[in-house]
């Protein structure tokens, strides 16, 4: 009973900061807009709450929002299952196909991860010294690969599942036009991986945007050796953020494009 009572507040505090802030909406559709038309297919690996599920629909693209937490899932079933346009996948994405353990942090459960690695860099951190790991569950794991061959091939895939970002690319073997990964400075050999891994498969150009601005960072994209020197020299205090890979370089200028 406790349990479910301290879930219910985690999702309620972060339906509140994900959905609360009118501003951080209209930067996100702007950025979004840079990768989706109307009819397009896009992924969110990590939907979470489903703000980036609300965007890509505002825009009108077809969604399917994955997401292993059983508590969120039903959120997003909530929000979304009955709305056309919006496929969910209550599941983890990796290298391969099979199950996982998933570490829930009941009261911030938007930061659930399948990596113990990302669990034990979160410990004693600065900015993460509250958050707390405390139960588990299995869930199912497929592969981008999968949803690919089940769903078709998206314009733009968001990919939010904390340190785990490398294993979800792990399961692709095809380049996607764009997409955006999270990172942390506590992890920062994660996105370095995943970096390498999107150049090894196509000729990406990146760029990125810091915490949840939705704002990108640089005035012209780069290439993946500028982006990992640019990650190494980001100060601690920066936290997280999002890196985007675009085969499309004119798509990640700062400016408009």
């Amino acid at each position: 009973m406790r349990d479910a009572l301290v879930t219910l507040i985690g999702v309620a505090r972060s339906l509140r900061i994900y959905y609360g802030d009118r501003i951080r909406r209209r930067a996100m559709d702007a950025l979004h807009a840079r990768f989706l038309r109307p009819g397009d297919l896009a992924f969110d690996i990590g939907a979470h709450v489903g703000d980036r599920v609300a965007s890509f629909r505002r825009l009108r693209a077809r969604v399917v929002a994955v997401e292993p937490q059983p508590a969120l899932a039903r959120v997003l079933r909530l929000l979304y299952g009955w709305k056309e346009g919006v496929t969910i996948e209550q599941v983890a994405v990796g290298q391969h196909e099979g199950k996982i353990e998933l570490k829930l942090n009941l009261p911030n459960p938007t930061v659930a991860s399948a990596s113990d690695d990302f669990v034990k860099a979160a410990a004693g951190a600065p900015g993460w010294e509250a958050q707390r790991w405390t139960r588990t569950v299995e869930v199912p794991l497929t592969t981008l690969d999968f949803l690919i061959a089940r769903h078709g091939l998206p314009r733009f895939v968001k990919i939010d599942v904390e340190g785990f970002e490398d294993e979800v690319l792990a399961g692709l073997s095809h380049p996607l036009p764009a997409l955006s990964l999270e990172f942390t400075t506590i992890q920062r050999e994660v996105a370095r991986k995943a970096i390498a891994r999107l150049a090894g498969l196509a000729p990406y150009r990146f760029n990125a945007a810091l915490g949840e601005s939705q704002r990108l960072v640089h005035d012209r994209p780069l290439d993946a050796a500028a982006t990992t020197r640019w990650l190494e020299h980001l100060p601690v205090e920066a936290n997280s953020g999002d890196i985007y890979a675009c085969l499309d370089p004119a798509l990640l200028f700062g400016s408009d494009p």
